[in-house]
């Protein structure tokens, strides 16, 4: 849900706290450091890169035949699938397969797609506990809080206030103190004999193979591994966009994966599954195939960049706007400029039309994409299809942009024109910029403008007019 008043109104909120700057800063330049050592080891990183372009592209030019090859391929694994419209159908789905064993809880692995259509809190409607067992989810959801980066949730949250709440929310912490190994032992010691006694288990999915009908989920610290193979039923929500088309894709996208996210070599789980293998764990599995506004964002052949994400977070620790902001003014559990990009489209516009502006156009988001996503491209894009709606093709601003554009384009398209413009230009702007303050109540068209920048003081010499003197 997008926040009331959009991104700007929640940025200003979120940038006026400073303990959540000071956590993020730290946060995202330690995890982007890694990052940029762990990719300089390897010598071909930008051909993996455009290799892992290449294979989302082909994957999304076909998407509706490798969709159909993995339906058949995990049917023919012993496996179940069903196909899900939209948040409402997901929902229902999950909810039913969970109530048809019985089951009043199930543990879950990290899973941006189950938060995306807000799958625990249809489940708790249903009297169905969903327990999330990634230990940033868990502190999240023992906070009663949302996540605030794809990769480290809680990344807002100090070691601190993370003790804080384990001491307040767990049933047993013991003696617990602030050092990592203590906070993870606390939650381990919770989540265990949860994991022992689950029955249901739910999943989300970074890739799904058509050709052989494999699903596989990546993590670090083995709550997945426990997920996927200790319950009698796995049900695994996935986004359309995340089929790959040939199980060798997969040698390509693991190395992208791990050193873009983790800044690992290899992630430290990497749990593959394929249908039903009988005495050997679940003996159910159901895969749910979610589009919910992803074939809308599909049929733009300009922003369906944005499905090629892989979830890696990169561009999130690389941006100046997110490092100030975090994830929470987004509105949207897809922050930073993917998200940005993402969920706009996947709401067709009807929520998130601020983000595309939540961006300052460095291009480091694109620099450090595994599968380079032009993520500034697809901003310009995206703005200029909200204000197109929001003008209607008529209003007044939309009138006065295309009328000054229309000038601008006159002036250049002749050296004559051009220089007469800028004899009849130059002096108002020196004028404006010559008088503190002056630039700021300029009328029309340029006041939204000039609110927020200082017009750039014209030199005083043009570089025609020096070139002609020195000719």
């Amino acid at each position: 849900m997008t926040p009331s008043g959009g991104f700007p109104v929640a940025a200003r909120e979120a940038v006026a706290d400073s303990q959540l700057r000071a956590n993020l800063r730290g946060a995202t330049h330690a995890i982007r450091d890694k990052r940029a050592a762990a990719v300089a080891e390897v010598a071909d990183w930008q051909e993996l890169r455009e290799a892992g372009r290449l294979i989302k592209e082909r994957a999304m030019r076909h998407l509706d035949r490798h969709l159909e090859a993995l339906e058949a391929a995990v049917v023919a694994a012993g496996g179940q699938v069903h196909w899900a419209g939209d948040a409402a159908a997901a929902n229902r789905i999950v909810g039913d397969l969970v109530a048809a064993t019985g089951s009043t809880e199930v543990v879950k692995v990290k899973s941006l797609a189950t938060d995306e259509i807000g799958l625990n809190e249809a489940l708790a409607a249903r009297g169905i506990d969903a327990l999330e067992t990634d230990l940033a989810e868990l502190i999240n959801q023992l906070a009663g809080d949302t996540s605030s980066h794809i990769l480290v949730p809680a990344i807002h949250r100090n070691r601190a206030e993370i003790r804080e709440l384990f001491l307040r929310e767990l049933p047993d912490p013991g003696e617990l103190d602030e050092t990592p190994g203590a906070l993870a032992e606390a939650a381990r010691r919770y989540l265990r004999e949860r994991f022992l006694r689950a029955e249901v288990a739910v999943s989300g999915a970074n890739f799904g193979v058509a050709e052989t009908g494999t699903v596989g989920v990546v993590e670090s610290e083995g709550n997945g591994r426990m997920c996927t193979t200790l319950p009698r039923t796995l049900i695994t929500v996935m986004g359309i966009e995340k089929v790959l088309p040939r199980l060798t894709d997969l040698e390509v996208m693991l190395q992208l994966l791990p050193r873009s996210a983790t800044a690992e070599r290899m992630n430290p789980y990497t749990s593959l599954w394929t249908g039903v293998t009988p005495g050997d764990g679940p003996q159910e599995f159901h895969l749910v195939l979610l589009d919910a506004g992803r074939t809308n964002a599909l049929r733009d052949e300009v922003g369906r960049q944005a499905l090629h994400c892989i979830r890696c977070s990169a561009c999130l620790n690389v941006c100046p706007v997110y490092e100030r902001t975090g994830g929470h003014a987004y509105g949207s559990v897809y922050p930073g400029p993917i998200g940005a990009i993402l969920t706009p489209q996947l709401a067709d516009l009807d929520q998130g039309a601020t983000l595309p502006w939540a961006s300052s156009l460095c291009g480091a988001c694109y620099e450090v994409c595994p599968v380079k996503i032009d993520i500034p491209t697809v901003l310009v894009h995206l703005r200029g299809k909200v204000i197109r709606r929001e003008a209607g093709g008529g209003g007044a601003e939309d009138a006065a942009e295309r009328l000054s554009m229309k000038a601008a384009a006159a002036a250049f398209a002749t050296p004559r024109r051009y220089r007469l413009a800028q004899r009849v230009v130059l002096p108002v702007l020196r004028l404006l910029t010559g008088v503190p303050g002056l630039a700021r109540i300029v009328p029309g068209p340029l006041a939204a403008w000039t609110s927020v920048r200082e017009l750039p003081e014209p030199p005083r010499e043009t570089f025609s007019d020096w070139w002609r003197g020195r000719s």
